[in-house]
C-alpha cells in the first residue's frame, strides 16, 4: 500500500475479549485473532483496529489501563503482540490499536504513587472540593480518597482523569506512541480525543488539546506511514474539522453519519456536510455504522427511531429485525461507496443484531451499575461472535466453554461457517463488496445524481455509480451497462425496491 493507504481504507474493528477465543476459557484472546487473520485476509479488509488490549482490572472493558507498554495477560503476551502485528503485515494487513489518554486506571503504578503521595498528584485532577461534574456514566464525576482529597474522573471510578496540565503526562505519551511505532503499529486511535484539557467549568473541546495533538503528530512523522485516528464526539462539524488540520490528526471518526436517522434528506445533509468540512481541511473522511458503544446497526435500523443518541440509548426498544436487516444491507453500500474511509465493526458483516435480553447478572458494563441498573448499556454490541455450528459457543473457541457473555441460540443461522457458502448472506455481501471497493472506490470524491427527494444517487471518479431507495415506491434506475452489486432484489423491469441499494457500472 502506499504512505496515503488510510485514505480509502477498509478498517475492521475488533472487540478482543469477543473475537475469538484461542485457549478455551470464555474470553477472545491473541491466539483466536492470530487463528482468524486469514478470516481477515478474505474478507478483504485494509486494516484491523484492536480496543485496548493493555492490563486492566476491566472496570470499563480494558479503557482503565494500568499499563501502557504491555497485554492483559487474559488476552496474551508482548511477544505474541508482535507476533500478531508481523503475521498481519505478511498478510498486508495494517494495525491500528487503541491509547487511552483521556484518564488511566486507579490500579495503575501513577496513581498508586499518587494515593502514597501527595506530591505525584499533580499527573492527575485532584481537589480539595469537587464541583458538580457528572459521570458521562452516571453518578458523579469525583470520588473522595482516604486522607479526604477528591479525584475528576469523566467514566467509573475506575479511571482517574490525567491532567494535561502535567509535563510528565506530555512525555509518558511520547514515550508510549514511540514504544508502540518501534513494534510495527501502523497507527494510534484516540479515546475520547476531545476531553483531554480541562478548565475550571469545561473539559470538552477546549482549545489546548490541538496543541497535544500537534506533539504527538511530530511523534508520528518520525517514523514511515503511521496514522493518528481520533474518537471525538462534536456536533459541530467545523469545530470537528479543526483537529484534521495538517499538522494534527490524520482522520476522525465520523459520528455525525453513524448518528443520522435512516432518511434520505437527513443522510443526504449528512455526507454534503461531512465532505464540505473535510474539504478545508484536505483530510478524507470516514463513514461509520457502528462500534462497541452504540446499539447494533440491523436493531437500530429496524426501530421506529433510526437515530442514535447516547444520551438516548432506547435500549430494548422494540425493533423490526427483517426491516433493519434490510436496511443494514443497504446502508453498508452506501458507506463503502462513499469518498474516504470505511470501518467495519465485528458481526457487522455477519449481520448480528442487538442482545437486548442479557441476564442482569451477568451485565458488566459500567453504564449499568453507575445508572442504577436503569441503563443496560453496552453490552448487547459486545456478545461474542459465532463462528460454526448450531448451539452456543458457535466456535468462539476450543471445547465448549461458555463466553464471558451469553450468546442467543438463534444465531446458528448467522455464523460465519453457515454465511460464508450462501451467495445471498450478508458476510457474502461484505466480502463482495469490500473487494470491489478496494479496485474502484476509497478515497476521492462524488458527484450527485438527482433521481428525486427519496433517493440517494451519485456517481465516483472510478464511475461506479450508487443509488440508494429509501422511499415508500420502487425506483427506476439510472441507465447502465450492469449491476455490479445489489443489497437485495431488484425488478426485473429497472426498478429498485426500497431500503435497497445498488452499485452501477455505467
Amino acid at each position: 500500500m502506499s504512505d496515503t493507504w488510510w485514505r480509502g481504507a477498509a478498517i475492521y474493528q475488533v472487540y478482543l475479549r469477543s473475537f475469538a477465543d484461542g485457549n478455551g476459557d470464555g474470553v477472545g484472546d491473541l491466539a483466536g485473532l492470530r487463528d482468524r487473520l486469514p478470516y481477515l485476509k478474505d474478507l478483504g479488509v485494509n486494516a484491523v483496529w484492536l480496543n485496548p488490549w493493555y492490563p486492566s482490572p476491566m472496570a470499563d472493558g480494558g479503557y482503565d489501563v494500568a499499563d501502557y507498554r504491555d497485554i492483559e495477560p487474559v488476552f496474551g503476551t508482548l511477544g505474541e503482540a508482535e507476533r500478531f502485528i508481523r503475521e498481519a503485515h505478511d498478510l498486508g494487513i495494517k494495525v491500528i490499536i487503541d491509547v487511552v489518554p483521556n484518564h488511566s486506571s486507579t490500579a495503575s503504578a501513577w496513581f498508586q504513587e499518587a494515593l502514597r503521595d501527595r506530591s505525584k498528584r499533580d499527573r492527575f485532577w485532584f481537589g480539595d472540593e469537587p464541583n458538580d461534574w457528572r459521570s458521562i456514566f452516571g453518578g458523579p464525576a469525583w470520588t473522595q480518597v482516604e486522607d479526604g482529597q477528591w479525584y475528576l474522573h469523566l467514566f467509573d471510578p475506575g479511571q482517574p482523569d490525567f491532567n494535561w496540565d502535567s509535563p510528565e503526562v506530555h512525555q509518558e505519551f511520547h514515550d508510549v506512541l514511540r514504544f508502540w511505532f518501534d513494534r510495527g503499529v501502523d497507527g494510534i486511535r484516540i479515546d475520547s480525543a476531545a476531553l483531554l484539557v480541562k478548565s475550571a467549568t469545561a473539559y470538552e473541546d477546549l482549545d489546548g488539546v490541538h496543541d497535544i495533538y500537534r506533539g504527538w503528530r511530530q511523534v508520528a512523522d518520525e517514523y514511515d506511514d503511521r496514522i493518528l485516528v481520533g474518537e471525538v464526539w462534536l456536533p459541530d462539524q467545523e469545530r470537528f474539522a479543526r483537529y484534521l488540520r495538517p499538522d494534527e490528526l490524520h482522520t476522525a471518526f465520523n459520528f455525525d453519519f453513524l448518528s443520522c436517522p435512516w432518511e434520505p434528506a437527513a443522510l443526504r445533509a449528512s455526507i454534503a456536510l461531512t465532505l464540505s468540512t473535510h474539504a478545508t481541511v484536505g483530510a478524507p473522511p470516514t463513514w461509520v455504522l457502528s462500534n462497541h458503544d452504540v446499539a447494533r446497526v440491523v436493531t437500530r435500523y429496524g426501530r421506529t427511531d433510526t437515530s442514535w443518541d447516547h444520551a438516548a440509548r432506547r435500549d430494548g426498544a422494540p425493533a423490526d429485525l427483517d426491516l433493519g436487516y434490510r436496511r443494514a444491507r443497504a446502508a453498508a453500500l452506501l458507506a463503502m461507496a462513499l469518498p474516504g474511509g470505511v470501518y467495519v465493526y465485528q458481526g457487522e458483516e455477519l449481520g448480528l443484531p442487538e442482545v437486548d435480553d442479557i441476564p442482569d447478572q451477568l451485565r458488566q458494563d459500567p453504564i449499568w451499575t453507575r445508572s442504577g441498573h436503569t441503563v443496560p448499556g453496552r453490552d448487547g454490541c459486545r456478545v461474542p461472535l459465532p463462528w460454526s455450528g448450531d448451539a452456543p459457543p458457535f466456535g468462539f473457541g476450543p471445547g465448549a466453554g461458555e463466553p464471558w457473555l451469553p450468546q442467543p441460540p438463534e444465531w446458528k443461522e448467522l455464523t460465519a461457517e453457515a454465511q460464508a457458502g450462501d451467495p445471498r448472506s450478508m458476510f457474502t455481501l461484505y466480502r463482495t463488496a469490500l473487494h470491489l471497493r478496494r479496485d474502484r472506490l476509497g478515497d476521492g470524491s462524488l458527484t450527485w445524481l438527482d433521481l428525486g427527494d427519496h433517493v440517494l444517487a451519485f456517481a465516483r471518479d472510478s464511475g461506479v455509480v450508487c443509488v440508494v431507495n429509501l422511499g415508500p415506491d420502487p425506483v427506476r434506475l439510472p441507465p447502465h451497462s450492469a449491476i455490479l452489486l445489489a443489497s437485495g432484489p431488484t425488478c426485473h423491469d429497472g426498478l429498485l425496491p426500497r431500503d435497497t441499494a445498488v452499485w452501477l457500472e455505467p
